[in-house]
């Protein structure tokens, strides 16, 4: 056996632990590359446009039908449809609006579309597309339990709230500047929606939002209303990063002068905001109250009449309600009856012996409808097509072409019913009444009648289940009114 001198034990000692060491160093040092790799974002997919949004009744929602809807939402899928192939849509949906723009600048979306307000300050933050809407910052209030605020002097000592970051707080702060003792609460916890529903109930005095939103919101909260005005118009525009948005915003101008052009912008305002404010909150009260003591009789044949023609029952039951108020003895001076007040034509027509039976009534007003439908050009999309539908049941298929033609001629699209209704409210013009084929025609009838079909319609959306025949056969909804018209049944 050979033994090492000391001098040779510690050379190998010091060569194995410089090489153990430089080892050691090695994976550390790789490790670390590895972890930092590993934290470093992916380079997002040029293709894949990234919108962030918040979730509301005027940006993004799933509807009733579990489809995904809202204005914002139905800009941002036709701005991707308008860029074409390979580009894709992903949206980022938080859960306040505080966290809208951080997540635009850090870079994780690539446009903000939350009902954005165009402000200076934030114009100094990011870059604005055009803007495509306008809207009024006005104080929400409850009448049942504060008087209205028409000035500053009736804000003071009030339990006020607003939604953290928004455009409400800039309003309220130039309000403040004139009235140093006003005071408030802002939260990141709760939406605009949820502020809003609070002051329905009661447990805050005021909050403020605007008037779109406040107007779709007194359909489920009658008693809310709308006070003072803070300061002027805004408008709403998408916010884009000012890092690398520059080439992304001369394409949401691009798309946004095509459908101001072509009348798509119109028609998808109208889609959303067209028919609010139609409707007065005593309206909304008694509808809210007789869907408690009268609908519950007539759910089953709404149901059953959706089983035959494959009609949302909630929409039949609306017009109903906008045609006899679910009064099955309604009797008109034109002699037409029954819960969907049927003339005698369509009585004849459809086979019914006894207008003012409810089952025969409602069978025969919903394949009457459905006809109505199949009179229509299949190609108008929906619910474009429902609308105009609902105004040629009341006012005649013919009407409705020769409002059709009328926008035509006015270079607007005969497809869209915002652009349907401006030939409507012009057959009572000689200019062009003269020329239609079926001639004159009160014709502001029949548009008001289609938008109060459509707010009632709304609301039964929110307060009713959909009925999937398969599932559930026959079952009388469940009907969980507010609580604030649990005393008015």
């Amino acid at each position: 056996m050979q033994f090492c001198s000391g001098k040779s034990t510690w050379s190998v000692w010091l060569k194995t632990m410089l090489i153990t060491l430089c080892v050691t160093l090695f994976a550390c040092s790789d490790n670390n590359g590895q972890k930092h790799l590993a934290q470093t974002k992916p380079k997002p997919d040029p293709y894949t446009i990234r919108f962030v949004t918040i979730n509301s009744p005027s940006t993004y929602f799933i509807d009733s039908q579990n489809n995904y809807a809202g204005l914002e939402y139905d800009l941002a899928k036709r701005f991707v449809e308008f860029l074409g192939p390979p580009y894709k849509l992903e949206f980022i949906v938080v859960d306040s609006f505080a966290k809208v723009f951080p997540t635009l600048l850090r870079g994780d979306a690539d446009i903000a579309a939350a009902d954005i307000s165009i402000t200076p300050a934030r114009k100094r933050q990011v870059l604005f597309g055009p803007s495509f809407n306008q809207v009024q910052a006005m104080v929400v209030y409850n009448r049942d339990k504060n008087s209205e605020p028409n000035n500053a002097d009736a804000l003071f000592e009030k339990r006020i709230v607003l939604p953290k970051s928004t455009s409400f707080v800039e309003r309220m702060r130039e309000l403040q500047s004139k009235a140093p003792t006003l005071t408030w609460k802002e939260t990141d916890k709760l939406s605009s929606e949820q502020l809003i529903e609070a002051v329905a109930r009661n447990e805050i005095d005021f909050t403020v939002a605007d008037n779109h939103l406040i107007a779709i919101m007194q359909y489920n909260y009658p008693q809310l209303d709308a006070g003072m005005m803070l300061g002027q118009a805004d408008k709403i525009g998408w916010a884009l990063n000012k890092l690398h948005g520059e080439e992304r915003l001369k394409q949401v101008q691009a798309f946004f002068k095509k459908i101001e052009k072509d009348g798509t912008l119109r028609n998808l305002l109208d889609r959303y905001h067209g028919h609010t404010k139609r409707l007065k909150p005593v309206d909304v009260t008694t509808f809210l109250s007789k869907s408690q003591t009268l609908l519950p009789r007539y759910v089953r044949l709404f149901k059953g009449a959706q089983e035959i023609t494959d009609i949302d029952w909630r929409l039949l039951a609306a017009l109903s309600y906008q045609e006899s108020h679910w009064d099955n003895y309604s009797t008109s001076p034109t002699n037409v009856r029954g819960l969907m007040m049927l003339t005698e034509q369509t009585s004849n027509m459809m086979n019914v012996t006894d207008r003012l039976d409810p089952k025969q009534s409602v069978m025969a007003g919903a394949k009457f409808l459905l006809w109505m439908k199949d009179r229509i050009p299949s190609r108008i999309p929906e619910p474009d097509r429902t609308f105009m539908t609902l105004a040629a049941y009341n006012n005649g298929v013919g009407h409705l072409e020769d409002a059709r033609i009328i926008a035509q001629k006015l270079g607007l699209n005969p497809d869209s019913w915002a652009d349907v209704k401006r030939g409507y409210q012009l057959l009572n013009d000689p200019a062009y009444y003269v020329n239609a084929r079926h001639g004159y025609c009160s014709c502001g009838a029949p548009v008001i009648y289609t938008e109060l079909v459509r707010s009632y319609y709304q609301i039964m959306q929110k307060y009713f289940p959909t009925y999937d025949p398969g599932v559930d056969p026959y079952k009388i909804a469940d009907i969980k009114m507010p609580w604030l018209l649990a005393k008015a049944s």
